[in-house]
């Protein structure tokens, strides 16, 4: 075959590839599209002052509004936060600077893994299990626990894939200094890859800000008030499944409205994310 022909061959081939992946990038963009305006057309309308500032209504009743279910999603995923990122930060720290030997590190980054792809529906069910069922009551500490677990893998993940991107040329510099190695972790390498670790602490807040599955078997919900994380707690995301499947066109007002609410939400972290990172590689 001449050199001609090869060239004809590939730039064919490549044509082709090329075509096939805007074609799936357009079909996967006509779908974020539809859903996005479907979300902003039903769920602006419902949006107002009392959405913020009152609870939420009783069946075929005017007005209400979604605060309660605010206050708890915010306590909730904030807690969660809080209470995944350091253990994920440090099991990744672990994986991505110890684990060059022994069994652990090959365990543990399988376990994550597994957590990582596991359905939320499994871990709410596994946190029902341990911990409602024997507590005999849904709460809110439940339900942090349950997001926390969908917290930690995420961060792992993120946090060893950042610190390994780090050149080892970094560390065999600080390490001739006589600089030990707990310290070249935090004021070397960790704050180099502290972008990506936000960033990835910030992607799971995004994911986490939407779960249903497993706020429904752990913190239920709550049509009132409430501050005290030991007993049932009102959230978005099982609020709006309650409302959406009513048949009370109230409640699917607020629905469409918490779904906004929710999309807009992890929109912002998502760009928040994506401009810090750029910025601190910039």
């Amino acid at each position: 075959m001449s050199r001609e022909a090869i060239f004809g061959r590939r730039k064919l081939i490549n044509r082709i590839a090329l075509t096939l992946s805007l074609a799936a990038m357009a079909f996967g963009l006509f779908w974020l599209v539809w859903i996005l305006i479907t979300t902003i057309s039903l769920g602006v309308g419902g949006l107002s002052l009392d959405l913020f500032t009152q609870m939420t209504p009783a069946p075929n009743e005017p007005g209400g509004g979604l605060a309660n279910a605010i206050f708890g999603s915010f306590v909730m995923v904030l807690l969660a936060t809080f209470v995944g990122t350091p253990i994920g930060v440090l099991a990744g720290i672990y994986l991505a600077e110890y684990s060059e030997r022994g069994w652990l590190g090959p365990v543990t980054r399988f376990i994550n893994d597994i957590l990582l792809s596991a359905p939320s529906i499994v871990i709410g069910l596994f946190v029902y299990a341990v911990f409602v069922s024997r507590m005999k009551s849904f709460s809110g500490y439940a339900g942090i626990i349950a997001l926390a677990l969908i917290v930690i893998p995420v961060v792992v993940r993120t946090t060893e894939n950042m610190l390994r991107l780090i050149p080892n040329t970094l560390r065999e510099a600080a390490y001739a200094l006589g600089t030990p190695k707990w310290k070249v972790i935090l004021a070397i390498t960790l704050k180099a890859a502290q972008a990506g670790v936000i960033t990835g602490i910030l992607l799971a807040v995004a994911r986490i800000a939407g779960e249903t599955a497993p706020l429904l078997f752990t913190a239920l919900s709550n049509q009132f008030w409430s501050m005290d994380l030991g007993k049932p707690m009102a959230n978005l995301p099982v609020t709006i499944f309650k409302f959406a499947m009513s048949p009370f066109k109230e409640w699917q007002e607020l629905a469409w409205a918490g779904v906004f609410l929710i999309t807009m939400g992890v929109l912002a972290i998502n760009i928040v994310a994506r401009t810090f990172f750029k910025k601190q590689n910039g």
